[in-house]
């Protein structure tokens, strides 16, 4: 038997902020189609901080 990590927390750690950031773009979404922008912000949030995260680190 393997142990391939305990990674459950994380997940549902980002999960949570996918929900955060999902519930703050619809709110200041005026429209059907800014609602689905808002959508696809919130899946590829993550990607965008740990970018500004590395310019912020001169990494």
């Amino acid at each position: 038997m393997s142990h391939k990590g305990d990674a459950g927390f994380m997940g549902g750690g980002w999960f949570l902020g996918f929900i955060g950031a999902l519930i703050y773009f619809l709110q200041h979404a005026s429209t059907f189609w800014l609602g689905i922008v808002g959508f696809l912000k919130a899946i590829v949030w993550p990607a965008y901080l740990v970018y500004h995260l590395f310019v912020f680190l001169h990494i």
